[in-house]
């Protein structure tokens, strides 16, 4: 039986990893939970997996949680422990043989890689892992010697269908990518973006979409903010940021296309010409499974594909006109150093910004725009680094929401 700790266990991939946990019982055990404010999700977790250590966001919610453990008279109590250092407890929780990584924010992106370090494996779905930090984590799996196992269906996809052609150890060819494996036999990957609800909408209404109609997505139910990056299609690009890191590709390897069924995942083409595709539901639980039990296929009751209402498969290109953050994200993974955190950091601040109606929708490539320009070219060294470059990104952004703001009210 493998032991996990959630890091994030109360969000969209932690319930649906608990969901995963409890559709087989003999396989694994919950040993740590990391949430944040969420303690009417997070108190019926304890309940029914009791787990050894909990951790959430602040003392007084570590407090809170507390008594109304005691309420439910749970004996015995996990360690309870609080904000970055209860993050940290949680990566890192002795007897643990997998991280789960699905902490929405940078959060997340210490604990993940102290548990690298430890030579952990990880179920990785927190993006701002590798988008901030991927050269950093990638290095320290490479010596730890351990294979990040990708949750995101894209590289989820990606992974499985390179299952099929050889690996070595070492990095691409003309790479410095700090890879377990590479894949001289691939030509590209492709991944697939459903092209959110805006697909087709006319670009010059783009300016007064509402956030009701942003987090409208027409085929996944996930959180606010990653709902978001899928109707800019920032999400795609951070995708194409960790697709470089976690298989050792050149930018110019990945490409994306729109594929508005969600049913292939990605493609992996190879030199001689053929062409490979995962195809699945669009639901998490099957991706989370085979990162779960890998390198074993395990029977699931939970997800199945419906052949009978695969009517067509449609494809189409990408617009970087329609979705400007696409080309931001690549702009960033070509100058490096603090350009990815940056551009993490910033989408955040803009998004919660769009999300409570202080920035307008084009507002949000805007100020991711605004703050890369301002980014100097630093090279990330370590962690406290990166964290750094982060810092002052939301700083930079926080000011650009301000000022588009007063712009707007002046106008």
């Amino acid at each position: 039986m493998k032991s996990l700790s959630i890091l994030g266990s109360t969000g969209s991939i932690g319930r649906q990893t608990l969901s995963v946990v409890e559709s087989l019982p003999n396989e694994f055990r919950v040993a740590a939970l990391a949430a944040g404010n969420n303690l009417d999700i997070l108190l019926p977790q304890i309940l029914r997996h009791h787990p050894e250590l909990v951790s959430v966001a602040t003392p007084q919610l570590a407090d809170e949680l507390v008594r109304r453990l005691r309420e439910q008279n749970l004996t015995p109590l996990p360690a309870i422990h609080h904000g970055r250092e209860g993050m940290l407890a949680a990566g890192t929780h002795p007897g643990v043989d997998i991280v789960v990584s699905a902490a929405v924010g940078v959060v997340g992106l210490e604990a993940t890689y102290k548990a690298v370090t430890l030579g952990r494996t990880i179920a990785l779905s927190n993006k701002e892992v590798l988008v901030a930090a991927g050269e950093l984590v990638m290095a320290a799996a490479a010596k730890a010697g351990r294979e990040l196992l990708p949750v995101d269906s894209e590289h989820n996809a990606v992974h499985q269908c390179l299952r099929s052609g050889t690996a070595s150890p070492g990095c691409a060819s003309g790479s410095t990518t700090p890879s377990l494996f590479h894949h001289p036999e691939v030509r590209r990957i492709v991944l697939t973006a459903s092209g959110g609800p805006f697909r087709k909408t006319p670009i010059h209404k783009l300016a007064n979409v509402t956030v009701d109609q942003a987090l409208a997505h027409p085929n996944w139910k996930m959180g606010n903010r990653i709902t978001i990056d899928s109707a800019t299609m920032m999400n795609k690009g951070f995708e194409v940021i960790e697709a470089r890191w976690l298989f050792g590709m050149r930018p110019d390897q990945i490409d994306v296309i729109i594929h508005p069924q969600s049913v292939i995942h990605s493609f992996v083409e190879f030199v001689d010409g053929a062409v490979l595709a995962q195809l699945a539901p669009p639901d998490m639980r099957m991706p989370i499974q085979y990162a779960l039990t890998y390198p074993a296929r395990v029977p699931s009751q939970q997800v199945q594909l419906d052949w009978s209402t695969l009517r067509r498969l449609d494809f189409e290109k990408a617009s970087t006109r329609r979705f400007p953050c696409l080309r931001l994200a690549r702009e960033a993974m070509k100058k490096g150093g603090a350009y990815p955190a940056a551009l993490n950091a910033a989408d955040e601040v803009a998004v919660a910004a769009f999300l409570e109606n202080r920035l307008p929708f084009l507002g949000i490539p805007e100020v991711i725009d605004r703050v890369l320009a301002r980014t100097s070219r630093t090279k990330l060294t370590s962690i406290d680094d990166v964290l750094h470059a982060d810092r002052e990104a939301r700083r930079q952004a926080s000011e650009q929401v301000a000022a588009l703001a007063s712009h707007a009210t002046s106008a």
